[in-house]
């Protein structure tokens, strides 16, 4: 969206509100009065349909069903029937994709995966990375023995390029800037340089349109309870390519990966394709929850939200530089993820301000307030009124109080 297209008043924004083909999914929200919900990159909100599944799991499923329901339920089936529903929303086939523990988890197992299909027993990873993907890059180094080198920001395809090969772990979207990466470059990158790359789809998934099959992608994995609103905890995914999976073994080889798990053999034989990445015994009340959730992208075209999102992103750049503000995402959208970072010295207070007024971004360290934007339930006067607010808060410095500087345990 270009500067003379910006809506410059609060009425312009109504009327891009009025003819978003998008507005409608608002409604599939819980979203309380009196909020505008700016933090959908870092938790996202409930959706009615989710809220309806989990007790129906819980009351009619588990209480009445018991144990029956692992099968009557379909409960068995959840990490393939959920992950197959979510493969759209990444540009993968149904049956390449799985859900199942956590982001930490499935990075230190396809990292583990990849490393006997590099060239070099490498690990790579950048400074600028989110600090659990940084933090399972030296893990793993160390209980492998592999080599594990630290890249600068950007640098890490390079890095693998000059080394002669290597496992690189990367995020498409990076958690503080929002800048998004060219897949489809470094994946060719790697590959002309016996590389194999692991992609974190955290800040990504629902937010920009993702092409993991035609950009060449081998291995990902990313969160749900961001811009997929599966609820706070609900399991990560794990993409592995349909004719890679076959050539990759799980260094976790648990009961849910083995190819026939009530057969009770002692010997481990995995899964046929990334469903041999499945270890413990799935959360079925959180993919229960997930599973309602993705319903509310069923009618959603990818490409339009991202779209929305990219549009959203402009305006909040556009009211905080008049602000006078520093941006340190990209300016130009299609660089640029489902959130906007904007620094400030007093940021953290300055947030706490603003959720005092039922306006809720999220800050990260040291000095960087995160504004999403998720396209399925936020509006242009949403963003249009939480910049108002921001201004009002620097304006008359009400984040200058002692209750708003004190540091809750999650920022």
């Amino acid at each position: 969206m270009t500067t003379a297209e910006l809506p410059a008043t609060r009425e312009a924004c109504k009327a891009l509100d009025h003819s978003d083909p998008l507005a409608a999914l608002r409604a599939a929200f819980s979203l309380p009065d009196g909020v505008i919900y700016l933090d959908g990159h870092s938790l996202g909100p409930a959706t009615h349909a989710a809220l309806k599944r989990v007790e129906h799991t819980a009351r009619h499923e588990w209480a009445t069903g018991l144990i029956r329901s692992w099968n009557d339920a379909g409960w068995i089936d959840l990490p393939r029937t959920v992950g197959a529903k979510l493969a759209r929303l990444i540009g993968a086939q149904p049956d390449e994709v799985i859900v199942t523990d956590s982001v930490s988890v499935n990075l230190f197992k396809l990292a583990a995966a990849a490393l006997p299909h590099a060239r070099r027993r490498t690990i790579i990873v950048e400074d600028s990375e989110f600090p659990t993907d940084q933090y399972i890059a030296e893990g793993l180094a160390s209980f492998s023995s592999a080599e594990l080198v630290r890249a600068t920001e950007d640098e890490g395809a390079d890095t693998l390029a000059r080394l002669g090969g290597g496992v690189l772990i990367k995020s498409v979207v990076n958690y503080r800037t929002a800048r998004v990466c060219d897949v489809r470059a470094l994946e060719q990158q790697a590959a002309a340089n016996g590389g194999v790359l692991v992609w974190d789809l955290s800040h990504a998934t629902g937010a920009i349109a993702l092409t993991l099959n035609t950009s060449g992608a081998r291995l990902a994995t990313g969160c749900t309870y961001k811009f997929l609103n599966g609820g706070p905890g609900t399991p990560a995914f794990i993409y592995a390519r349909r004719d890679f999976a076959p050539h990759l073994t799980s260094p976790i080889a648990g009961w849910f990966g083995h190819a026939d798990p009530f057969a009770f053999t002692s010997a481990y034989a995995p899964r046929e394709g990334v469903s041999r990445f499945a270890a413990g015994t799935p959360g079925v009340l959180s993919l229960s929850a997930l599973d309602a959730a993705l319903e509310a992208f069923a009618s959603a075209d990818i490409a339009a939200l991202a779209h929305k999102a990219r549009r959203l992103g402009d305006l909040v750049i556009a009211r905080v530089t008049q602000l006078g503000l520093e941006t340190i995402s990209p300016t130009d959208g299609a660089e640029r993820g489902g959130h906007v970072s904007v620094r400030h010295p007093e940021g953290y207070a300055i947030v706490q301000a603003l959720i005092a007024r039922g306006i809720i971004p999220d800050f990260r360290a040291p000095d960087a307030m995160r504004f999403g934007v998720a396209p399925l339930y936020i509006r242009f006067t949403d963003v249009w009124d939480a910049m108002d607010q921001l201004a009002d808060v620097l304006a008359t410095r009400a984040w200058d109080h002692p209750s708003f500087r004190q540091r809750n345990a999650v920022t």
